[in-house]
């Protein structure tokens, strides 16, 4: 294995089956410390099952992976000190308020009753929750019971936290005060894997980027890298004279061999071009042709289409969850 002090997570074809379901199938990861790592997959790719390994939650069947210089199988103690983990369900107890959960953690973690209540009540504040301290987390809202999970992981505060789909099924509002509470959590310095079935989430957040398919690592980048394996971008053009379309359209099919469609915009006109600098050759074109352009610009991919170029499905593909198996077994 490389240097374990660069990396965060280190794995090498790890491997995890439930009955005939292959869930994990030889998963090869190498994630630097710092930053935000993401993994992209439909339900059932295999994310949760990686995840539960690396956090020692689940053994794995082959392959092997450190975490943070430390050996998953050897060495779970030792993870389990240095990380924390927030599934993709709350783990609270509803019939507690939000500070008594805290408080019950912390004490867990061998903090004094009175040290427990004060880191509690400083979570509940950073996170936007004190004036709901006292309020049974039955009554909190989909948003608040996220962050009051986030902030139970961070009771004591990780070198690394998983963070398992954490926004599935919150409000927007709520999305993007967990997405400033990850950034925050990253400029203390905490690495975090990701794991989404939002592009959007993708994007804004992560450095690097793993597609996982069927239990394996499909493609790995940052998200420009990916953006640029599919290989088209979009050319949008606006002539000057609306007249002037048709001819330019004829220019564009010629110079790209690809179709060019007409926008609603009486002037605009888009087509698909494999590389930038045939963009280039394709406006020249158009100048050689004396017909006058106002704009043009070109754009990447979305993550949306690279994600569906990769696995031919979108992401929020609900097809049936090999993952649910293991839901309910238990790390050896």
């Amino acid at each position: 294995m490389t240097n374990a002090s660069a990396l965060a997570v280190e794995a090498h074809g790890l491997v995890k089956t439930f009955g005939a379901n292959r869930a994990v199938d030889g998963i090869d990861l190498a994630i630097p410390r710092g930053g935000i790592y993401g993994v992209l997959g439909p339900n059932g790719a295999g994310k949760t099952t990686a995840l539960r390994m690396l956090a020692t939650l689940l053994r794995p069947d082959a392959g092997e992976a450190r975490v943070l210089g430390h050996d998953v199988v050897a060495e779970p103690k030792r993870i389990r000190e240095l990380v924390a983990l927030t599934g993709q369900f709350a783990s609270l107890d509803e019939d507690l308020t939000g500070i008594e959960n805290l408080v019950l953690l912390g004490r867990l973690y061998g903090f004094s009753a009175n040290a427990a209540r004060r880191r509690g009540m400083d979570l509940l504040d950073a996170f936007g929750l004190a004036d709901a301290a006292g309020r049974q987390v039955k009554k909190f809202s989909g948003g608040m019971r996220r962050r009051l999970d986030i902030a139970g992981s961070l009771i004591v505060t990780p070198q690394l936290m998983f963070l398992d789909e954490p926004t599935t099924g919150i409000d927007p509002r709520s999305r993007n005060q967990v997405w400033d509470i990850i950034r925050t959590l990253v400029d203390g310095g905490t690495t975090i894997l990701l794991t989404t079935q939002y592009l959007e989430e993708a994007d804004r957040l992560a450095s690097r980027l793993a597609v996982i398919d069927h239990g394996r690592v499909i493609a790995e980048g940052t998200p420009g890298q990916l953006k640029a394996q599919v290989g088209s971008g979009a050319l949008t053009v606006r002539v000057i004279d609306p007249a002037d379309r048709a001819a330019a359209a004829d220019v564009l099919e010629r110079a790209l061999g690809t179709d060019v469609v007409k926008e609603p915009d009486p002037a605009a006109l888009t087509a698909t071009v494999a590389e930038n600098h045939a963009a280039a050759q394709a406006l020249a074109a158009l100048a050689e042709a004396g017909i006058e352009t106002e704009t043009f610009s070109l754009g990447q991919p979305s993550l949306d289409e690279v994600f569906l170029a990769l696995t031919g499905k979108p992401p929020e593909d609900e097809r049936a969850n090999a993952e649910d198996v293991e839901n309910t077994e238990v790390a050896r």
